[in-house]
């Protein structure tokens, strides 16, 4: 069952893009560089996971609110609290956790919502 990647996905890929040509270019945007790219993080990672599992590996599978919980808490740990002690390009910061945390709900609640709305039409 091969699926075409989500356009959305697309654009986070592009915003991803655009905030590393704009670093590298010495222009900081601090809202979008410190929280927005955090935001999109989950929703990114778990529709990655998803479209991996069914599109490459061939599953029928959806991302539940456990995954998403464990995306958000595994993101935090690793890019919150062990990746500064590893390296100093990397600062720990309760509003990234912040951001996760609301980009992973966001992405719940539209993702359950298309479910129940998906479900609701075959029935």
């Amino acid at each position: 069952m091969k699926t075409q990647i989500s356009y959305w996905f697309l654009l986070g890929l592009a915003a991803w893009a655009v905030m590393i040509l704009l670093r590298k270019n010495g222009i900081f945007i601090p809202v979008i560089n410190n929280h927005f790219t955090d935001f999109i993080t989950v929703p990114m990672y778990c529709y990655l996971i998803e479209y991996i599992m069914n599109s490459l590996l061939g599953f029928h599978w959806k991302p539940d609110f456990k995954f998403i919980l464990t995306s958000i808490l595994y993101l935090s740990f690793l890019f919150e609290l062990l990746c500064p002690k590893i390296s100093p390009l990397f600062t720990g910061d309760i509003l990234d956790v912040l951001a996760y945390f609301l980009g992973g709900m966001v992405y719940c609640f539209f993702k359950i919502r298309s479910f129940s709305a998906l479900k609701k039409e075959a029935d």
